[in-house]
């Protein structure tokens, strides 16, 4: 596993299954062309928690993610995915709009703004404030640069559920054609089709604790997170990017998946975490390497 500094790689590309400590900027204008299979990257909160993770301003969000979003696009593959979780703050009692005026601008530089999964962090502590309840969802922003793209759908697939003993039991003429929307949508259904199945496709809500031990990082994710979005958008031995990987979380989820990472973090001591997340990962995980099954998928 390789840790290298900023000025080491000037001149060169960082090995697979690798945290480079230095400037995400200058890091990513370092790499190749079309690369990598997914970007996946919690980056620094706006104006927040300035003592442990460099809070950039609320009003220069934009302006300095911009440089950084474009040399992801440039190291992306055609067919790959990036997926930005991000939340916007609130101040004076108003939630702010830098986000919104990111997507906005990211799409402007060609990204595709494809979806908007909803992680639902569903063990969080009750709370209010005077005008609003306690933030209980982040959102994770797919972008694409292209519109057909690899996405992995059987992966996630999630049991049917007790409704299906219900609904499914006995069915009308209606279930079992294709019912058409009555509002003029466009949108139908036939509920015969989901007879005899144990999976059905998920949503784009996700509901997933968040991370109560943050291993010494302020502003850690649970590993629940990516290896969602890595089982969905990659295969075995693909690789992944996370330009602000902190203590290490998506390179663990690639080594439990049999795929290749390439974390950047510019902070030495969320570095030593990474390192020390990712031995501990490789010391448990100790897979056999097996060749890759073909696993169909689309070009959406």
């Amino acid at each position: 596993m390789l840790t290298q500094t900023d000025q080491e790689t000037k001149l060169s590309i960082p090995e697979i299954d690798s945290i480079v400590q230095g400037d995400c900027l200058t890091i990513l204008e370092t790499l190749p062309d079309a690369y990598f299979d997914l970007i996946f990257t919690s980056p620094p909160y706006a104006d927040n928690r300035k003592n442990t993770y460099r809070g950039v301003a609320i009003e220069r969000y934009v302006e300095w993610f911009l440089p950084i979003s474009k040399e992801l696009k440039r190291v992306l593959k055609p067919e790959g995915s990036f997926i930005l979780n991000i939340k916007e703050r609130t101040v004076d009692g108003e939630r702010q709009t830098y986000v919104l005026e990111l997507i906005l601008a990211m799409k402007k530089q060609g990204w595709l703004w494809t979806e908007e999964y909803i992680w639902h962090k569903k063990n969080c502590y009750p709370g209010k404030w005077s005008n609003r309840f306690r933030d209980a969802w982040e959102r994770c922003l797919h972008f694409t640069k292209q519109k057909r793209f690899k996405m992995f759908q059987e992966a996630v697939m999630v049991p049917m559920g007790d409704w299906a003993n219900k609904r499914l039991a006995k069915l009308s003429e209606t279930d079992r054609t294709r019912d058409e929307s009555h509002v003029g949508s466009g949108f139908g259904k036939n509920v015969s089709h989901w007879l005899g199945r144990e999976y059905a496709y998920p949503t784009n809500v996700l509901h997933l604790a968040t991370e109560c031990a943050n291993r010494g990082h302020s502003a850690s994710f649970p590993i629940s997170l990516p290896t969602w979005f890595i089982k969905l958008f990659t295969q075995e031995g693909e690789v992944v990017l996370d330009p602000f990987i902190g203590s290490g979380t998506t390179a663990v989820a690639c080594i439990k998946l049999n795929r290749h990472y390439v974390g950047i973090e510019a902070m030495k001591e969320y570095c030593d975490l990474a390192i020390e997340a990712i031995e501990k990962a490789r010391n448990e995980h100790k897979a056999t390497r097996i060749p890759d099954q073909q696993m169909s998928f689309r070009l959406l």
